[in-house]
């Protein structure tokens, strides 16, 4: 009876440990606050999560379609600089883009402009076409062009797994119970979510620049040589100006001569004594 007892007791006993086994050794790990293997094995837990994510295919497909980051920059020689600009400005918003910056200097002959739009990737050899036929001749013009489809994947695959690292370790703070685990596991949370953050950012640059090409472009009239006469110049000005010249010239002079006359007993005594030295060696010489 004994023996055929303890067969009952062991047959009961052994499917009800194994079925805590599972879930209560993961508990264990983040319950333990005297082990600082407890949140190492949470870690750990992640670790082997990213690896399973990665082997599964968790990485973003490399897409057909390339993106490429488009620039240009051209030099123009214009009728009119002013009226250029305002005909840049309006064709850009017309091909659905917009100006970045614009700046003129100087007047007449001497006026320049640099202005630097952006416009659709789609409208950005559209838009340089429309530029030649707004100059009376192009000086300079290049393109380039930068593959980013490489990068921008990298990006998306970053994303995800870290997105994925994130959910894991929510997964983890909700069985956790210990306040010190409770804070490691938000604290790398916050790290995750951060660079979550960081990839945000460049995966949206990388999308407006490709997506909207820069150019930039310089006007200069098509008089650059300079003219018989300099802009803004007046004879009564030339005339002032020499008036004040000559002014300041006699100051200076009458200047130079009251030095002269306070410091006359000093450099006059100073000569006589070298000139009365100089006569009395030659005397005495002969």
């Amino acid at each position: 009876m004994i023996i055929v007892g303890l067969l009952l007791l062991v047959t009961i006993l052994i499917p009800t440990a194994c079925s805590q086994a599972p879930w209560q050794s993961d508990v264990d790990q983040i319950k333990t606050p005297s082990a600082p293997a407890s949140l190492a094995g949470a870690e750990g837990v992640i670790a082997i999560s990213r690896e399973v994510a990665i082997g599964n295919g968790a990485l973003l497909a490399i897409s057909h379609e390339r993106i490429i980051v488009r620039n240009g920059d051209i030099s123009l020689v214009v009728e009119n600089v002013v009226d250029t600009r305002d005909e840049i400005i309006h064709l850009a918003e017309g091909l659905g883009g917009f100006i970045v910056s614009s700046f003129i200097d100087g007047e007449g002959q001497n006026i320049r402009s640099n202005i630097t739009v952006r416009v659709p990737d789609e409208e950005f050899q559209s838009a340089l076409s429309e530029l030649r036929k707004l100059a009376i001749r192009v000086e300079s013009e290049s393109t380039n062009s930068r593959d980013v489809t490489e990068e921008y994947t990298d990006l998306g695959a970053r994303l995800k797994n870290a997105e994925a690292t994130e959910k894991q370790y929510l997964a983890l703070l909700d069985k956790a119970t210990n306040t010190e685990d409770m804070l490691k596991i938000y604290d790398a949370l916050s790290r995750i979510r951060r660079e979550i953050e960081q990839i945000k950012g460049q995966i949206q640059y990388l999308e407006r620049t490709s997506s909207m090409s820069l150019i930039s472009i310089q006007l200069k009239p098509q008089g650059t040589g300079s003219g018989l006469v300099t802009p803004g110049w007046s004879i009564l000005e030339a005339l002032k100006s020499a008036i004040r010249a000559l002014v300041t010239f006699g100051q200076g002079l009458v200047t130079i001569l009251i030095w002269i006359l306070l410091f006359l007993p000093i450099w006059g005594t100073t000569l006589g004594v070298i000139f009365w030295y100089v006569r009395r060696r030659r005397r005495t010489q002969t």
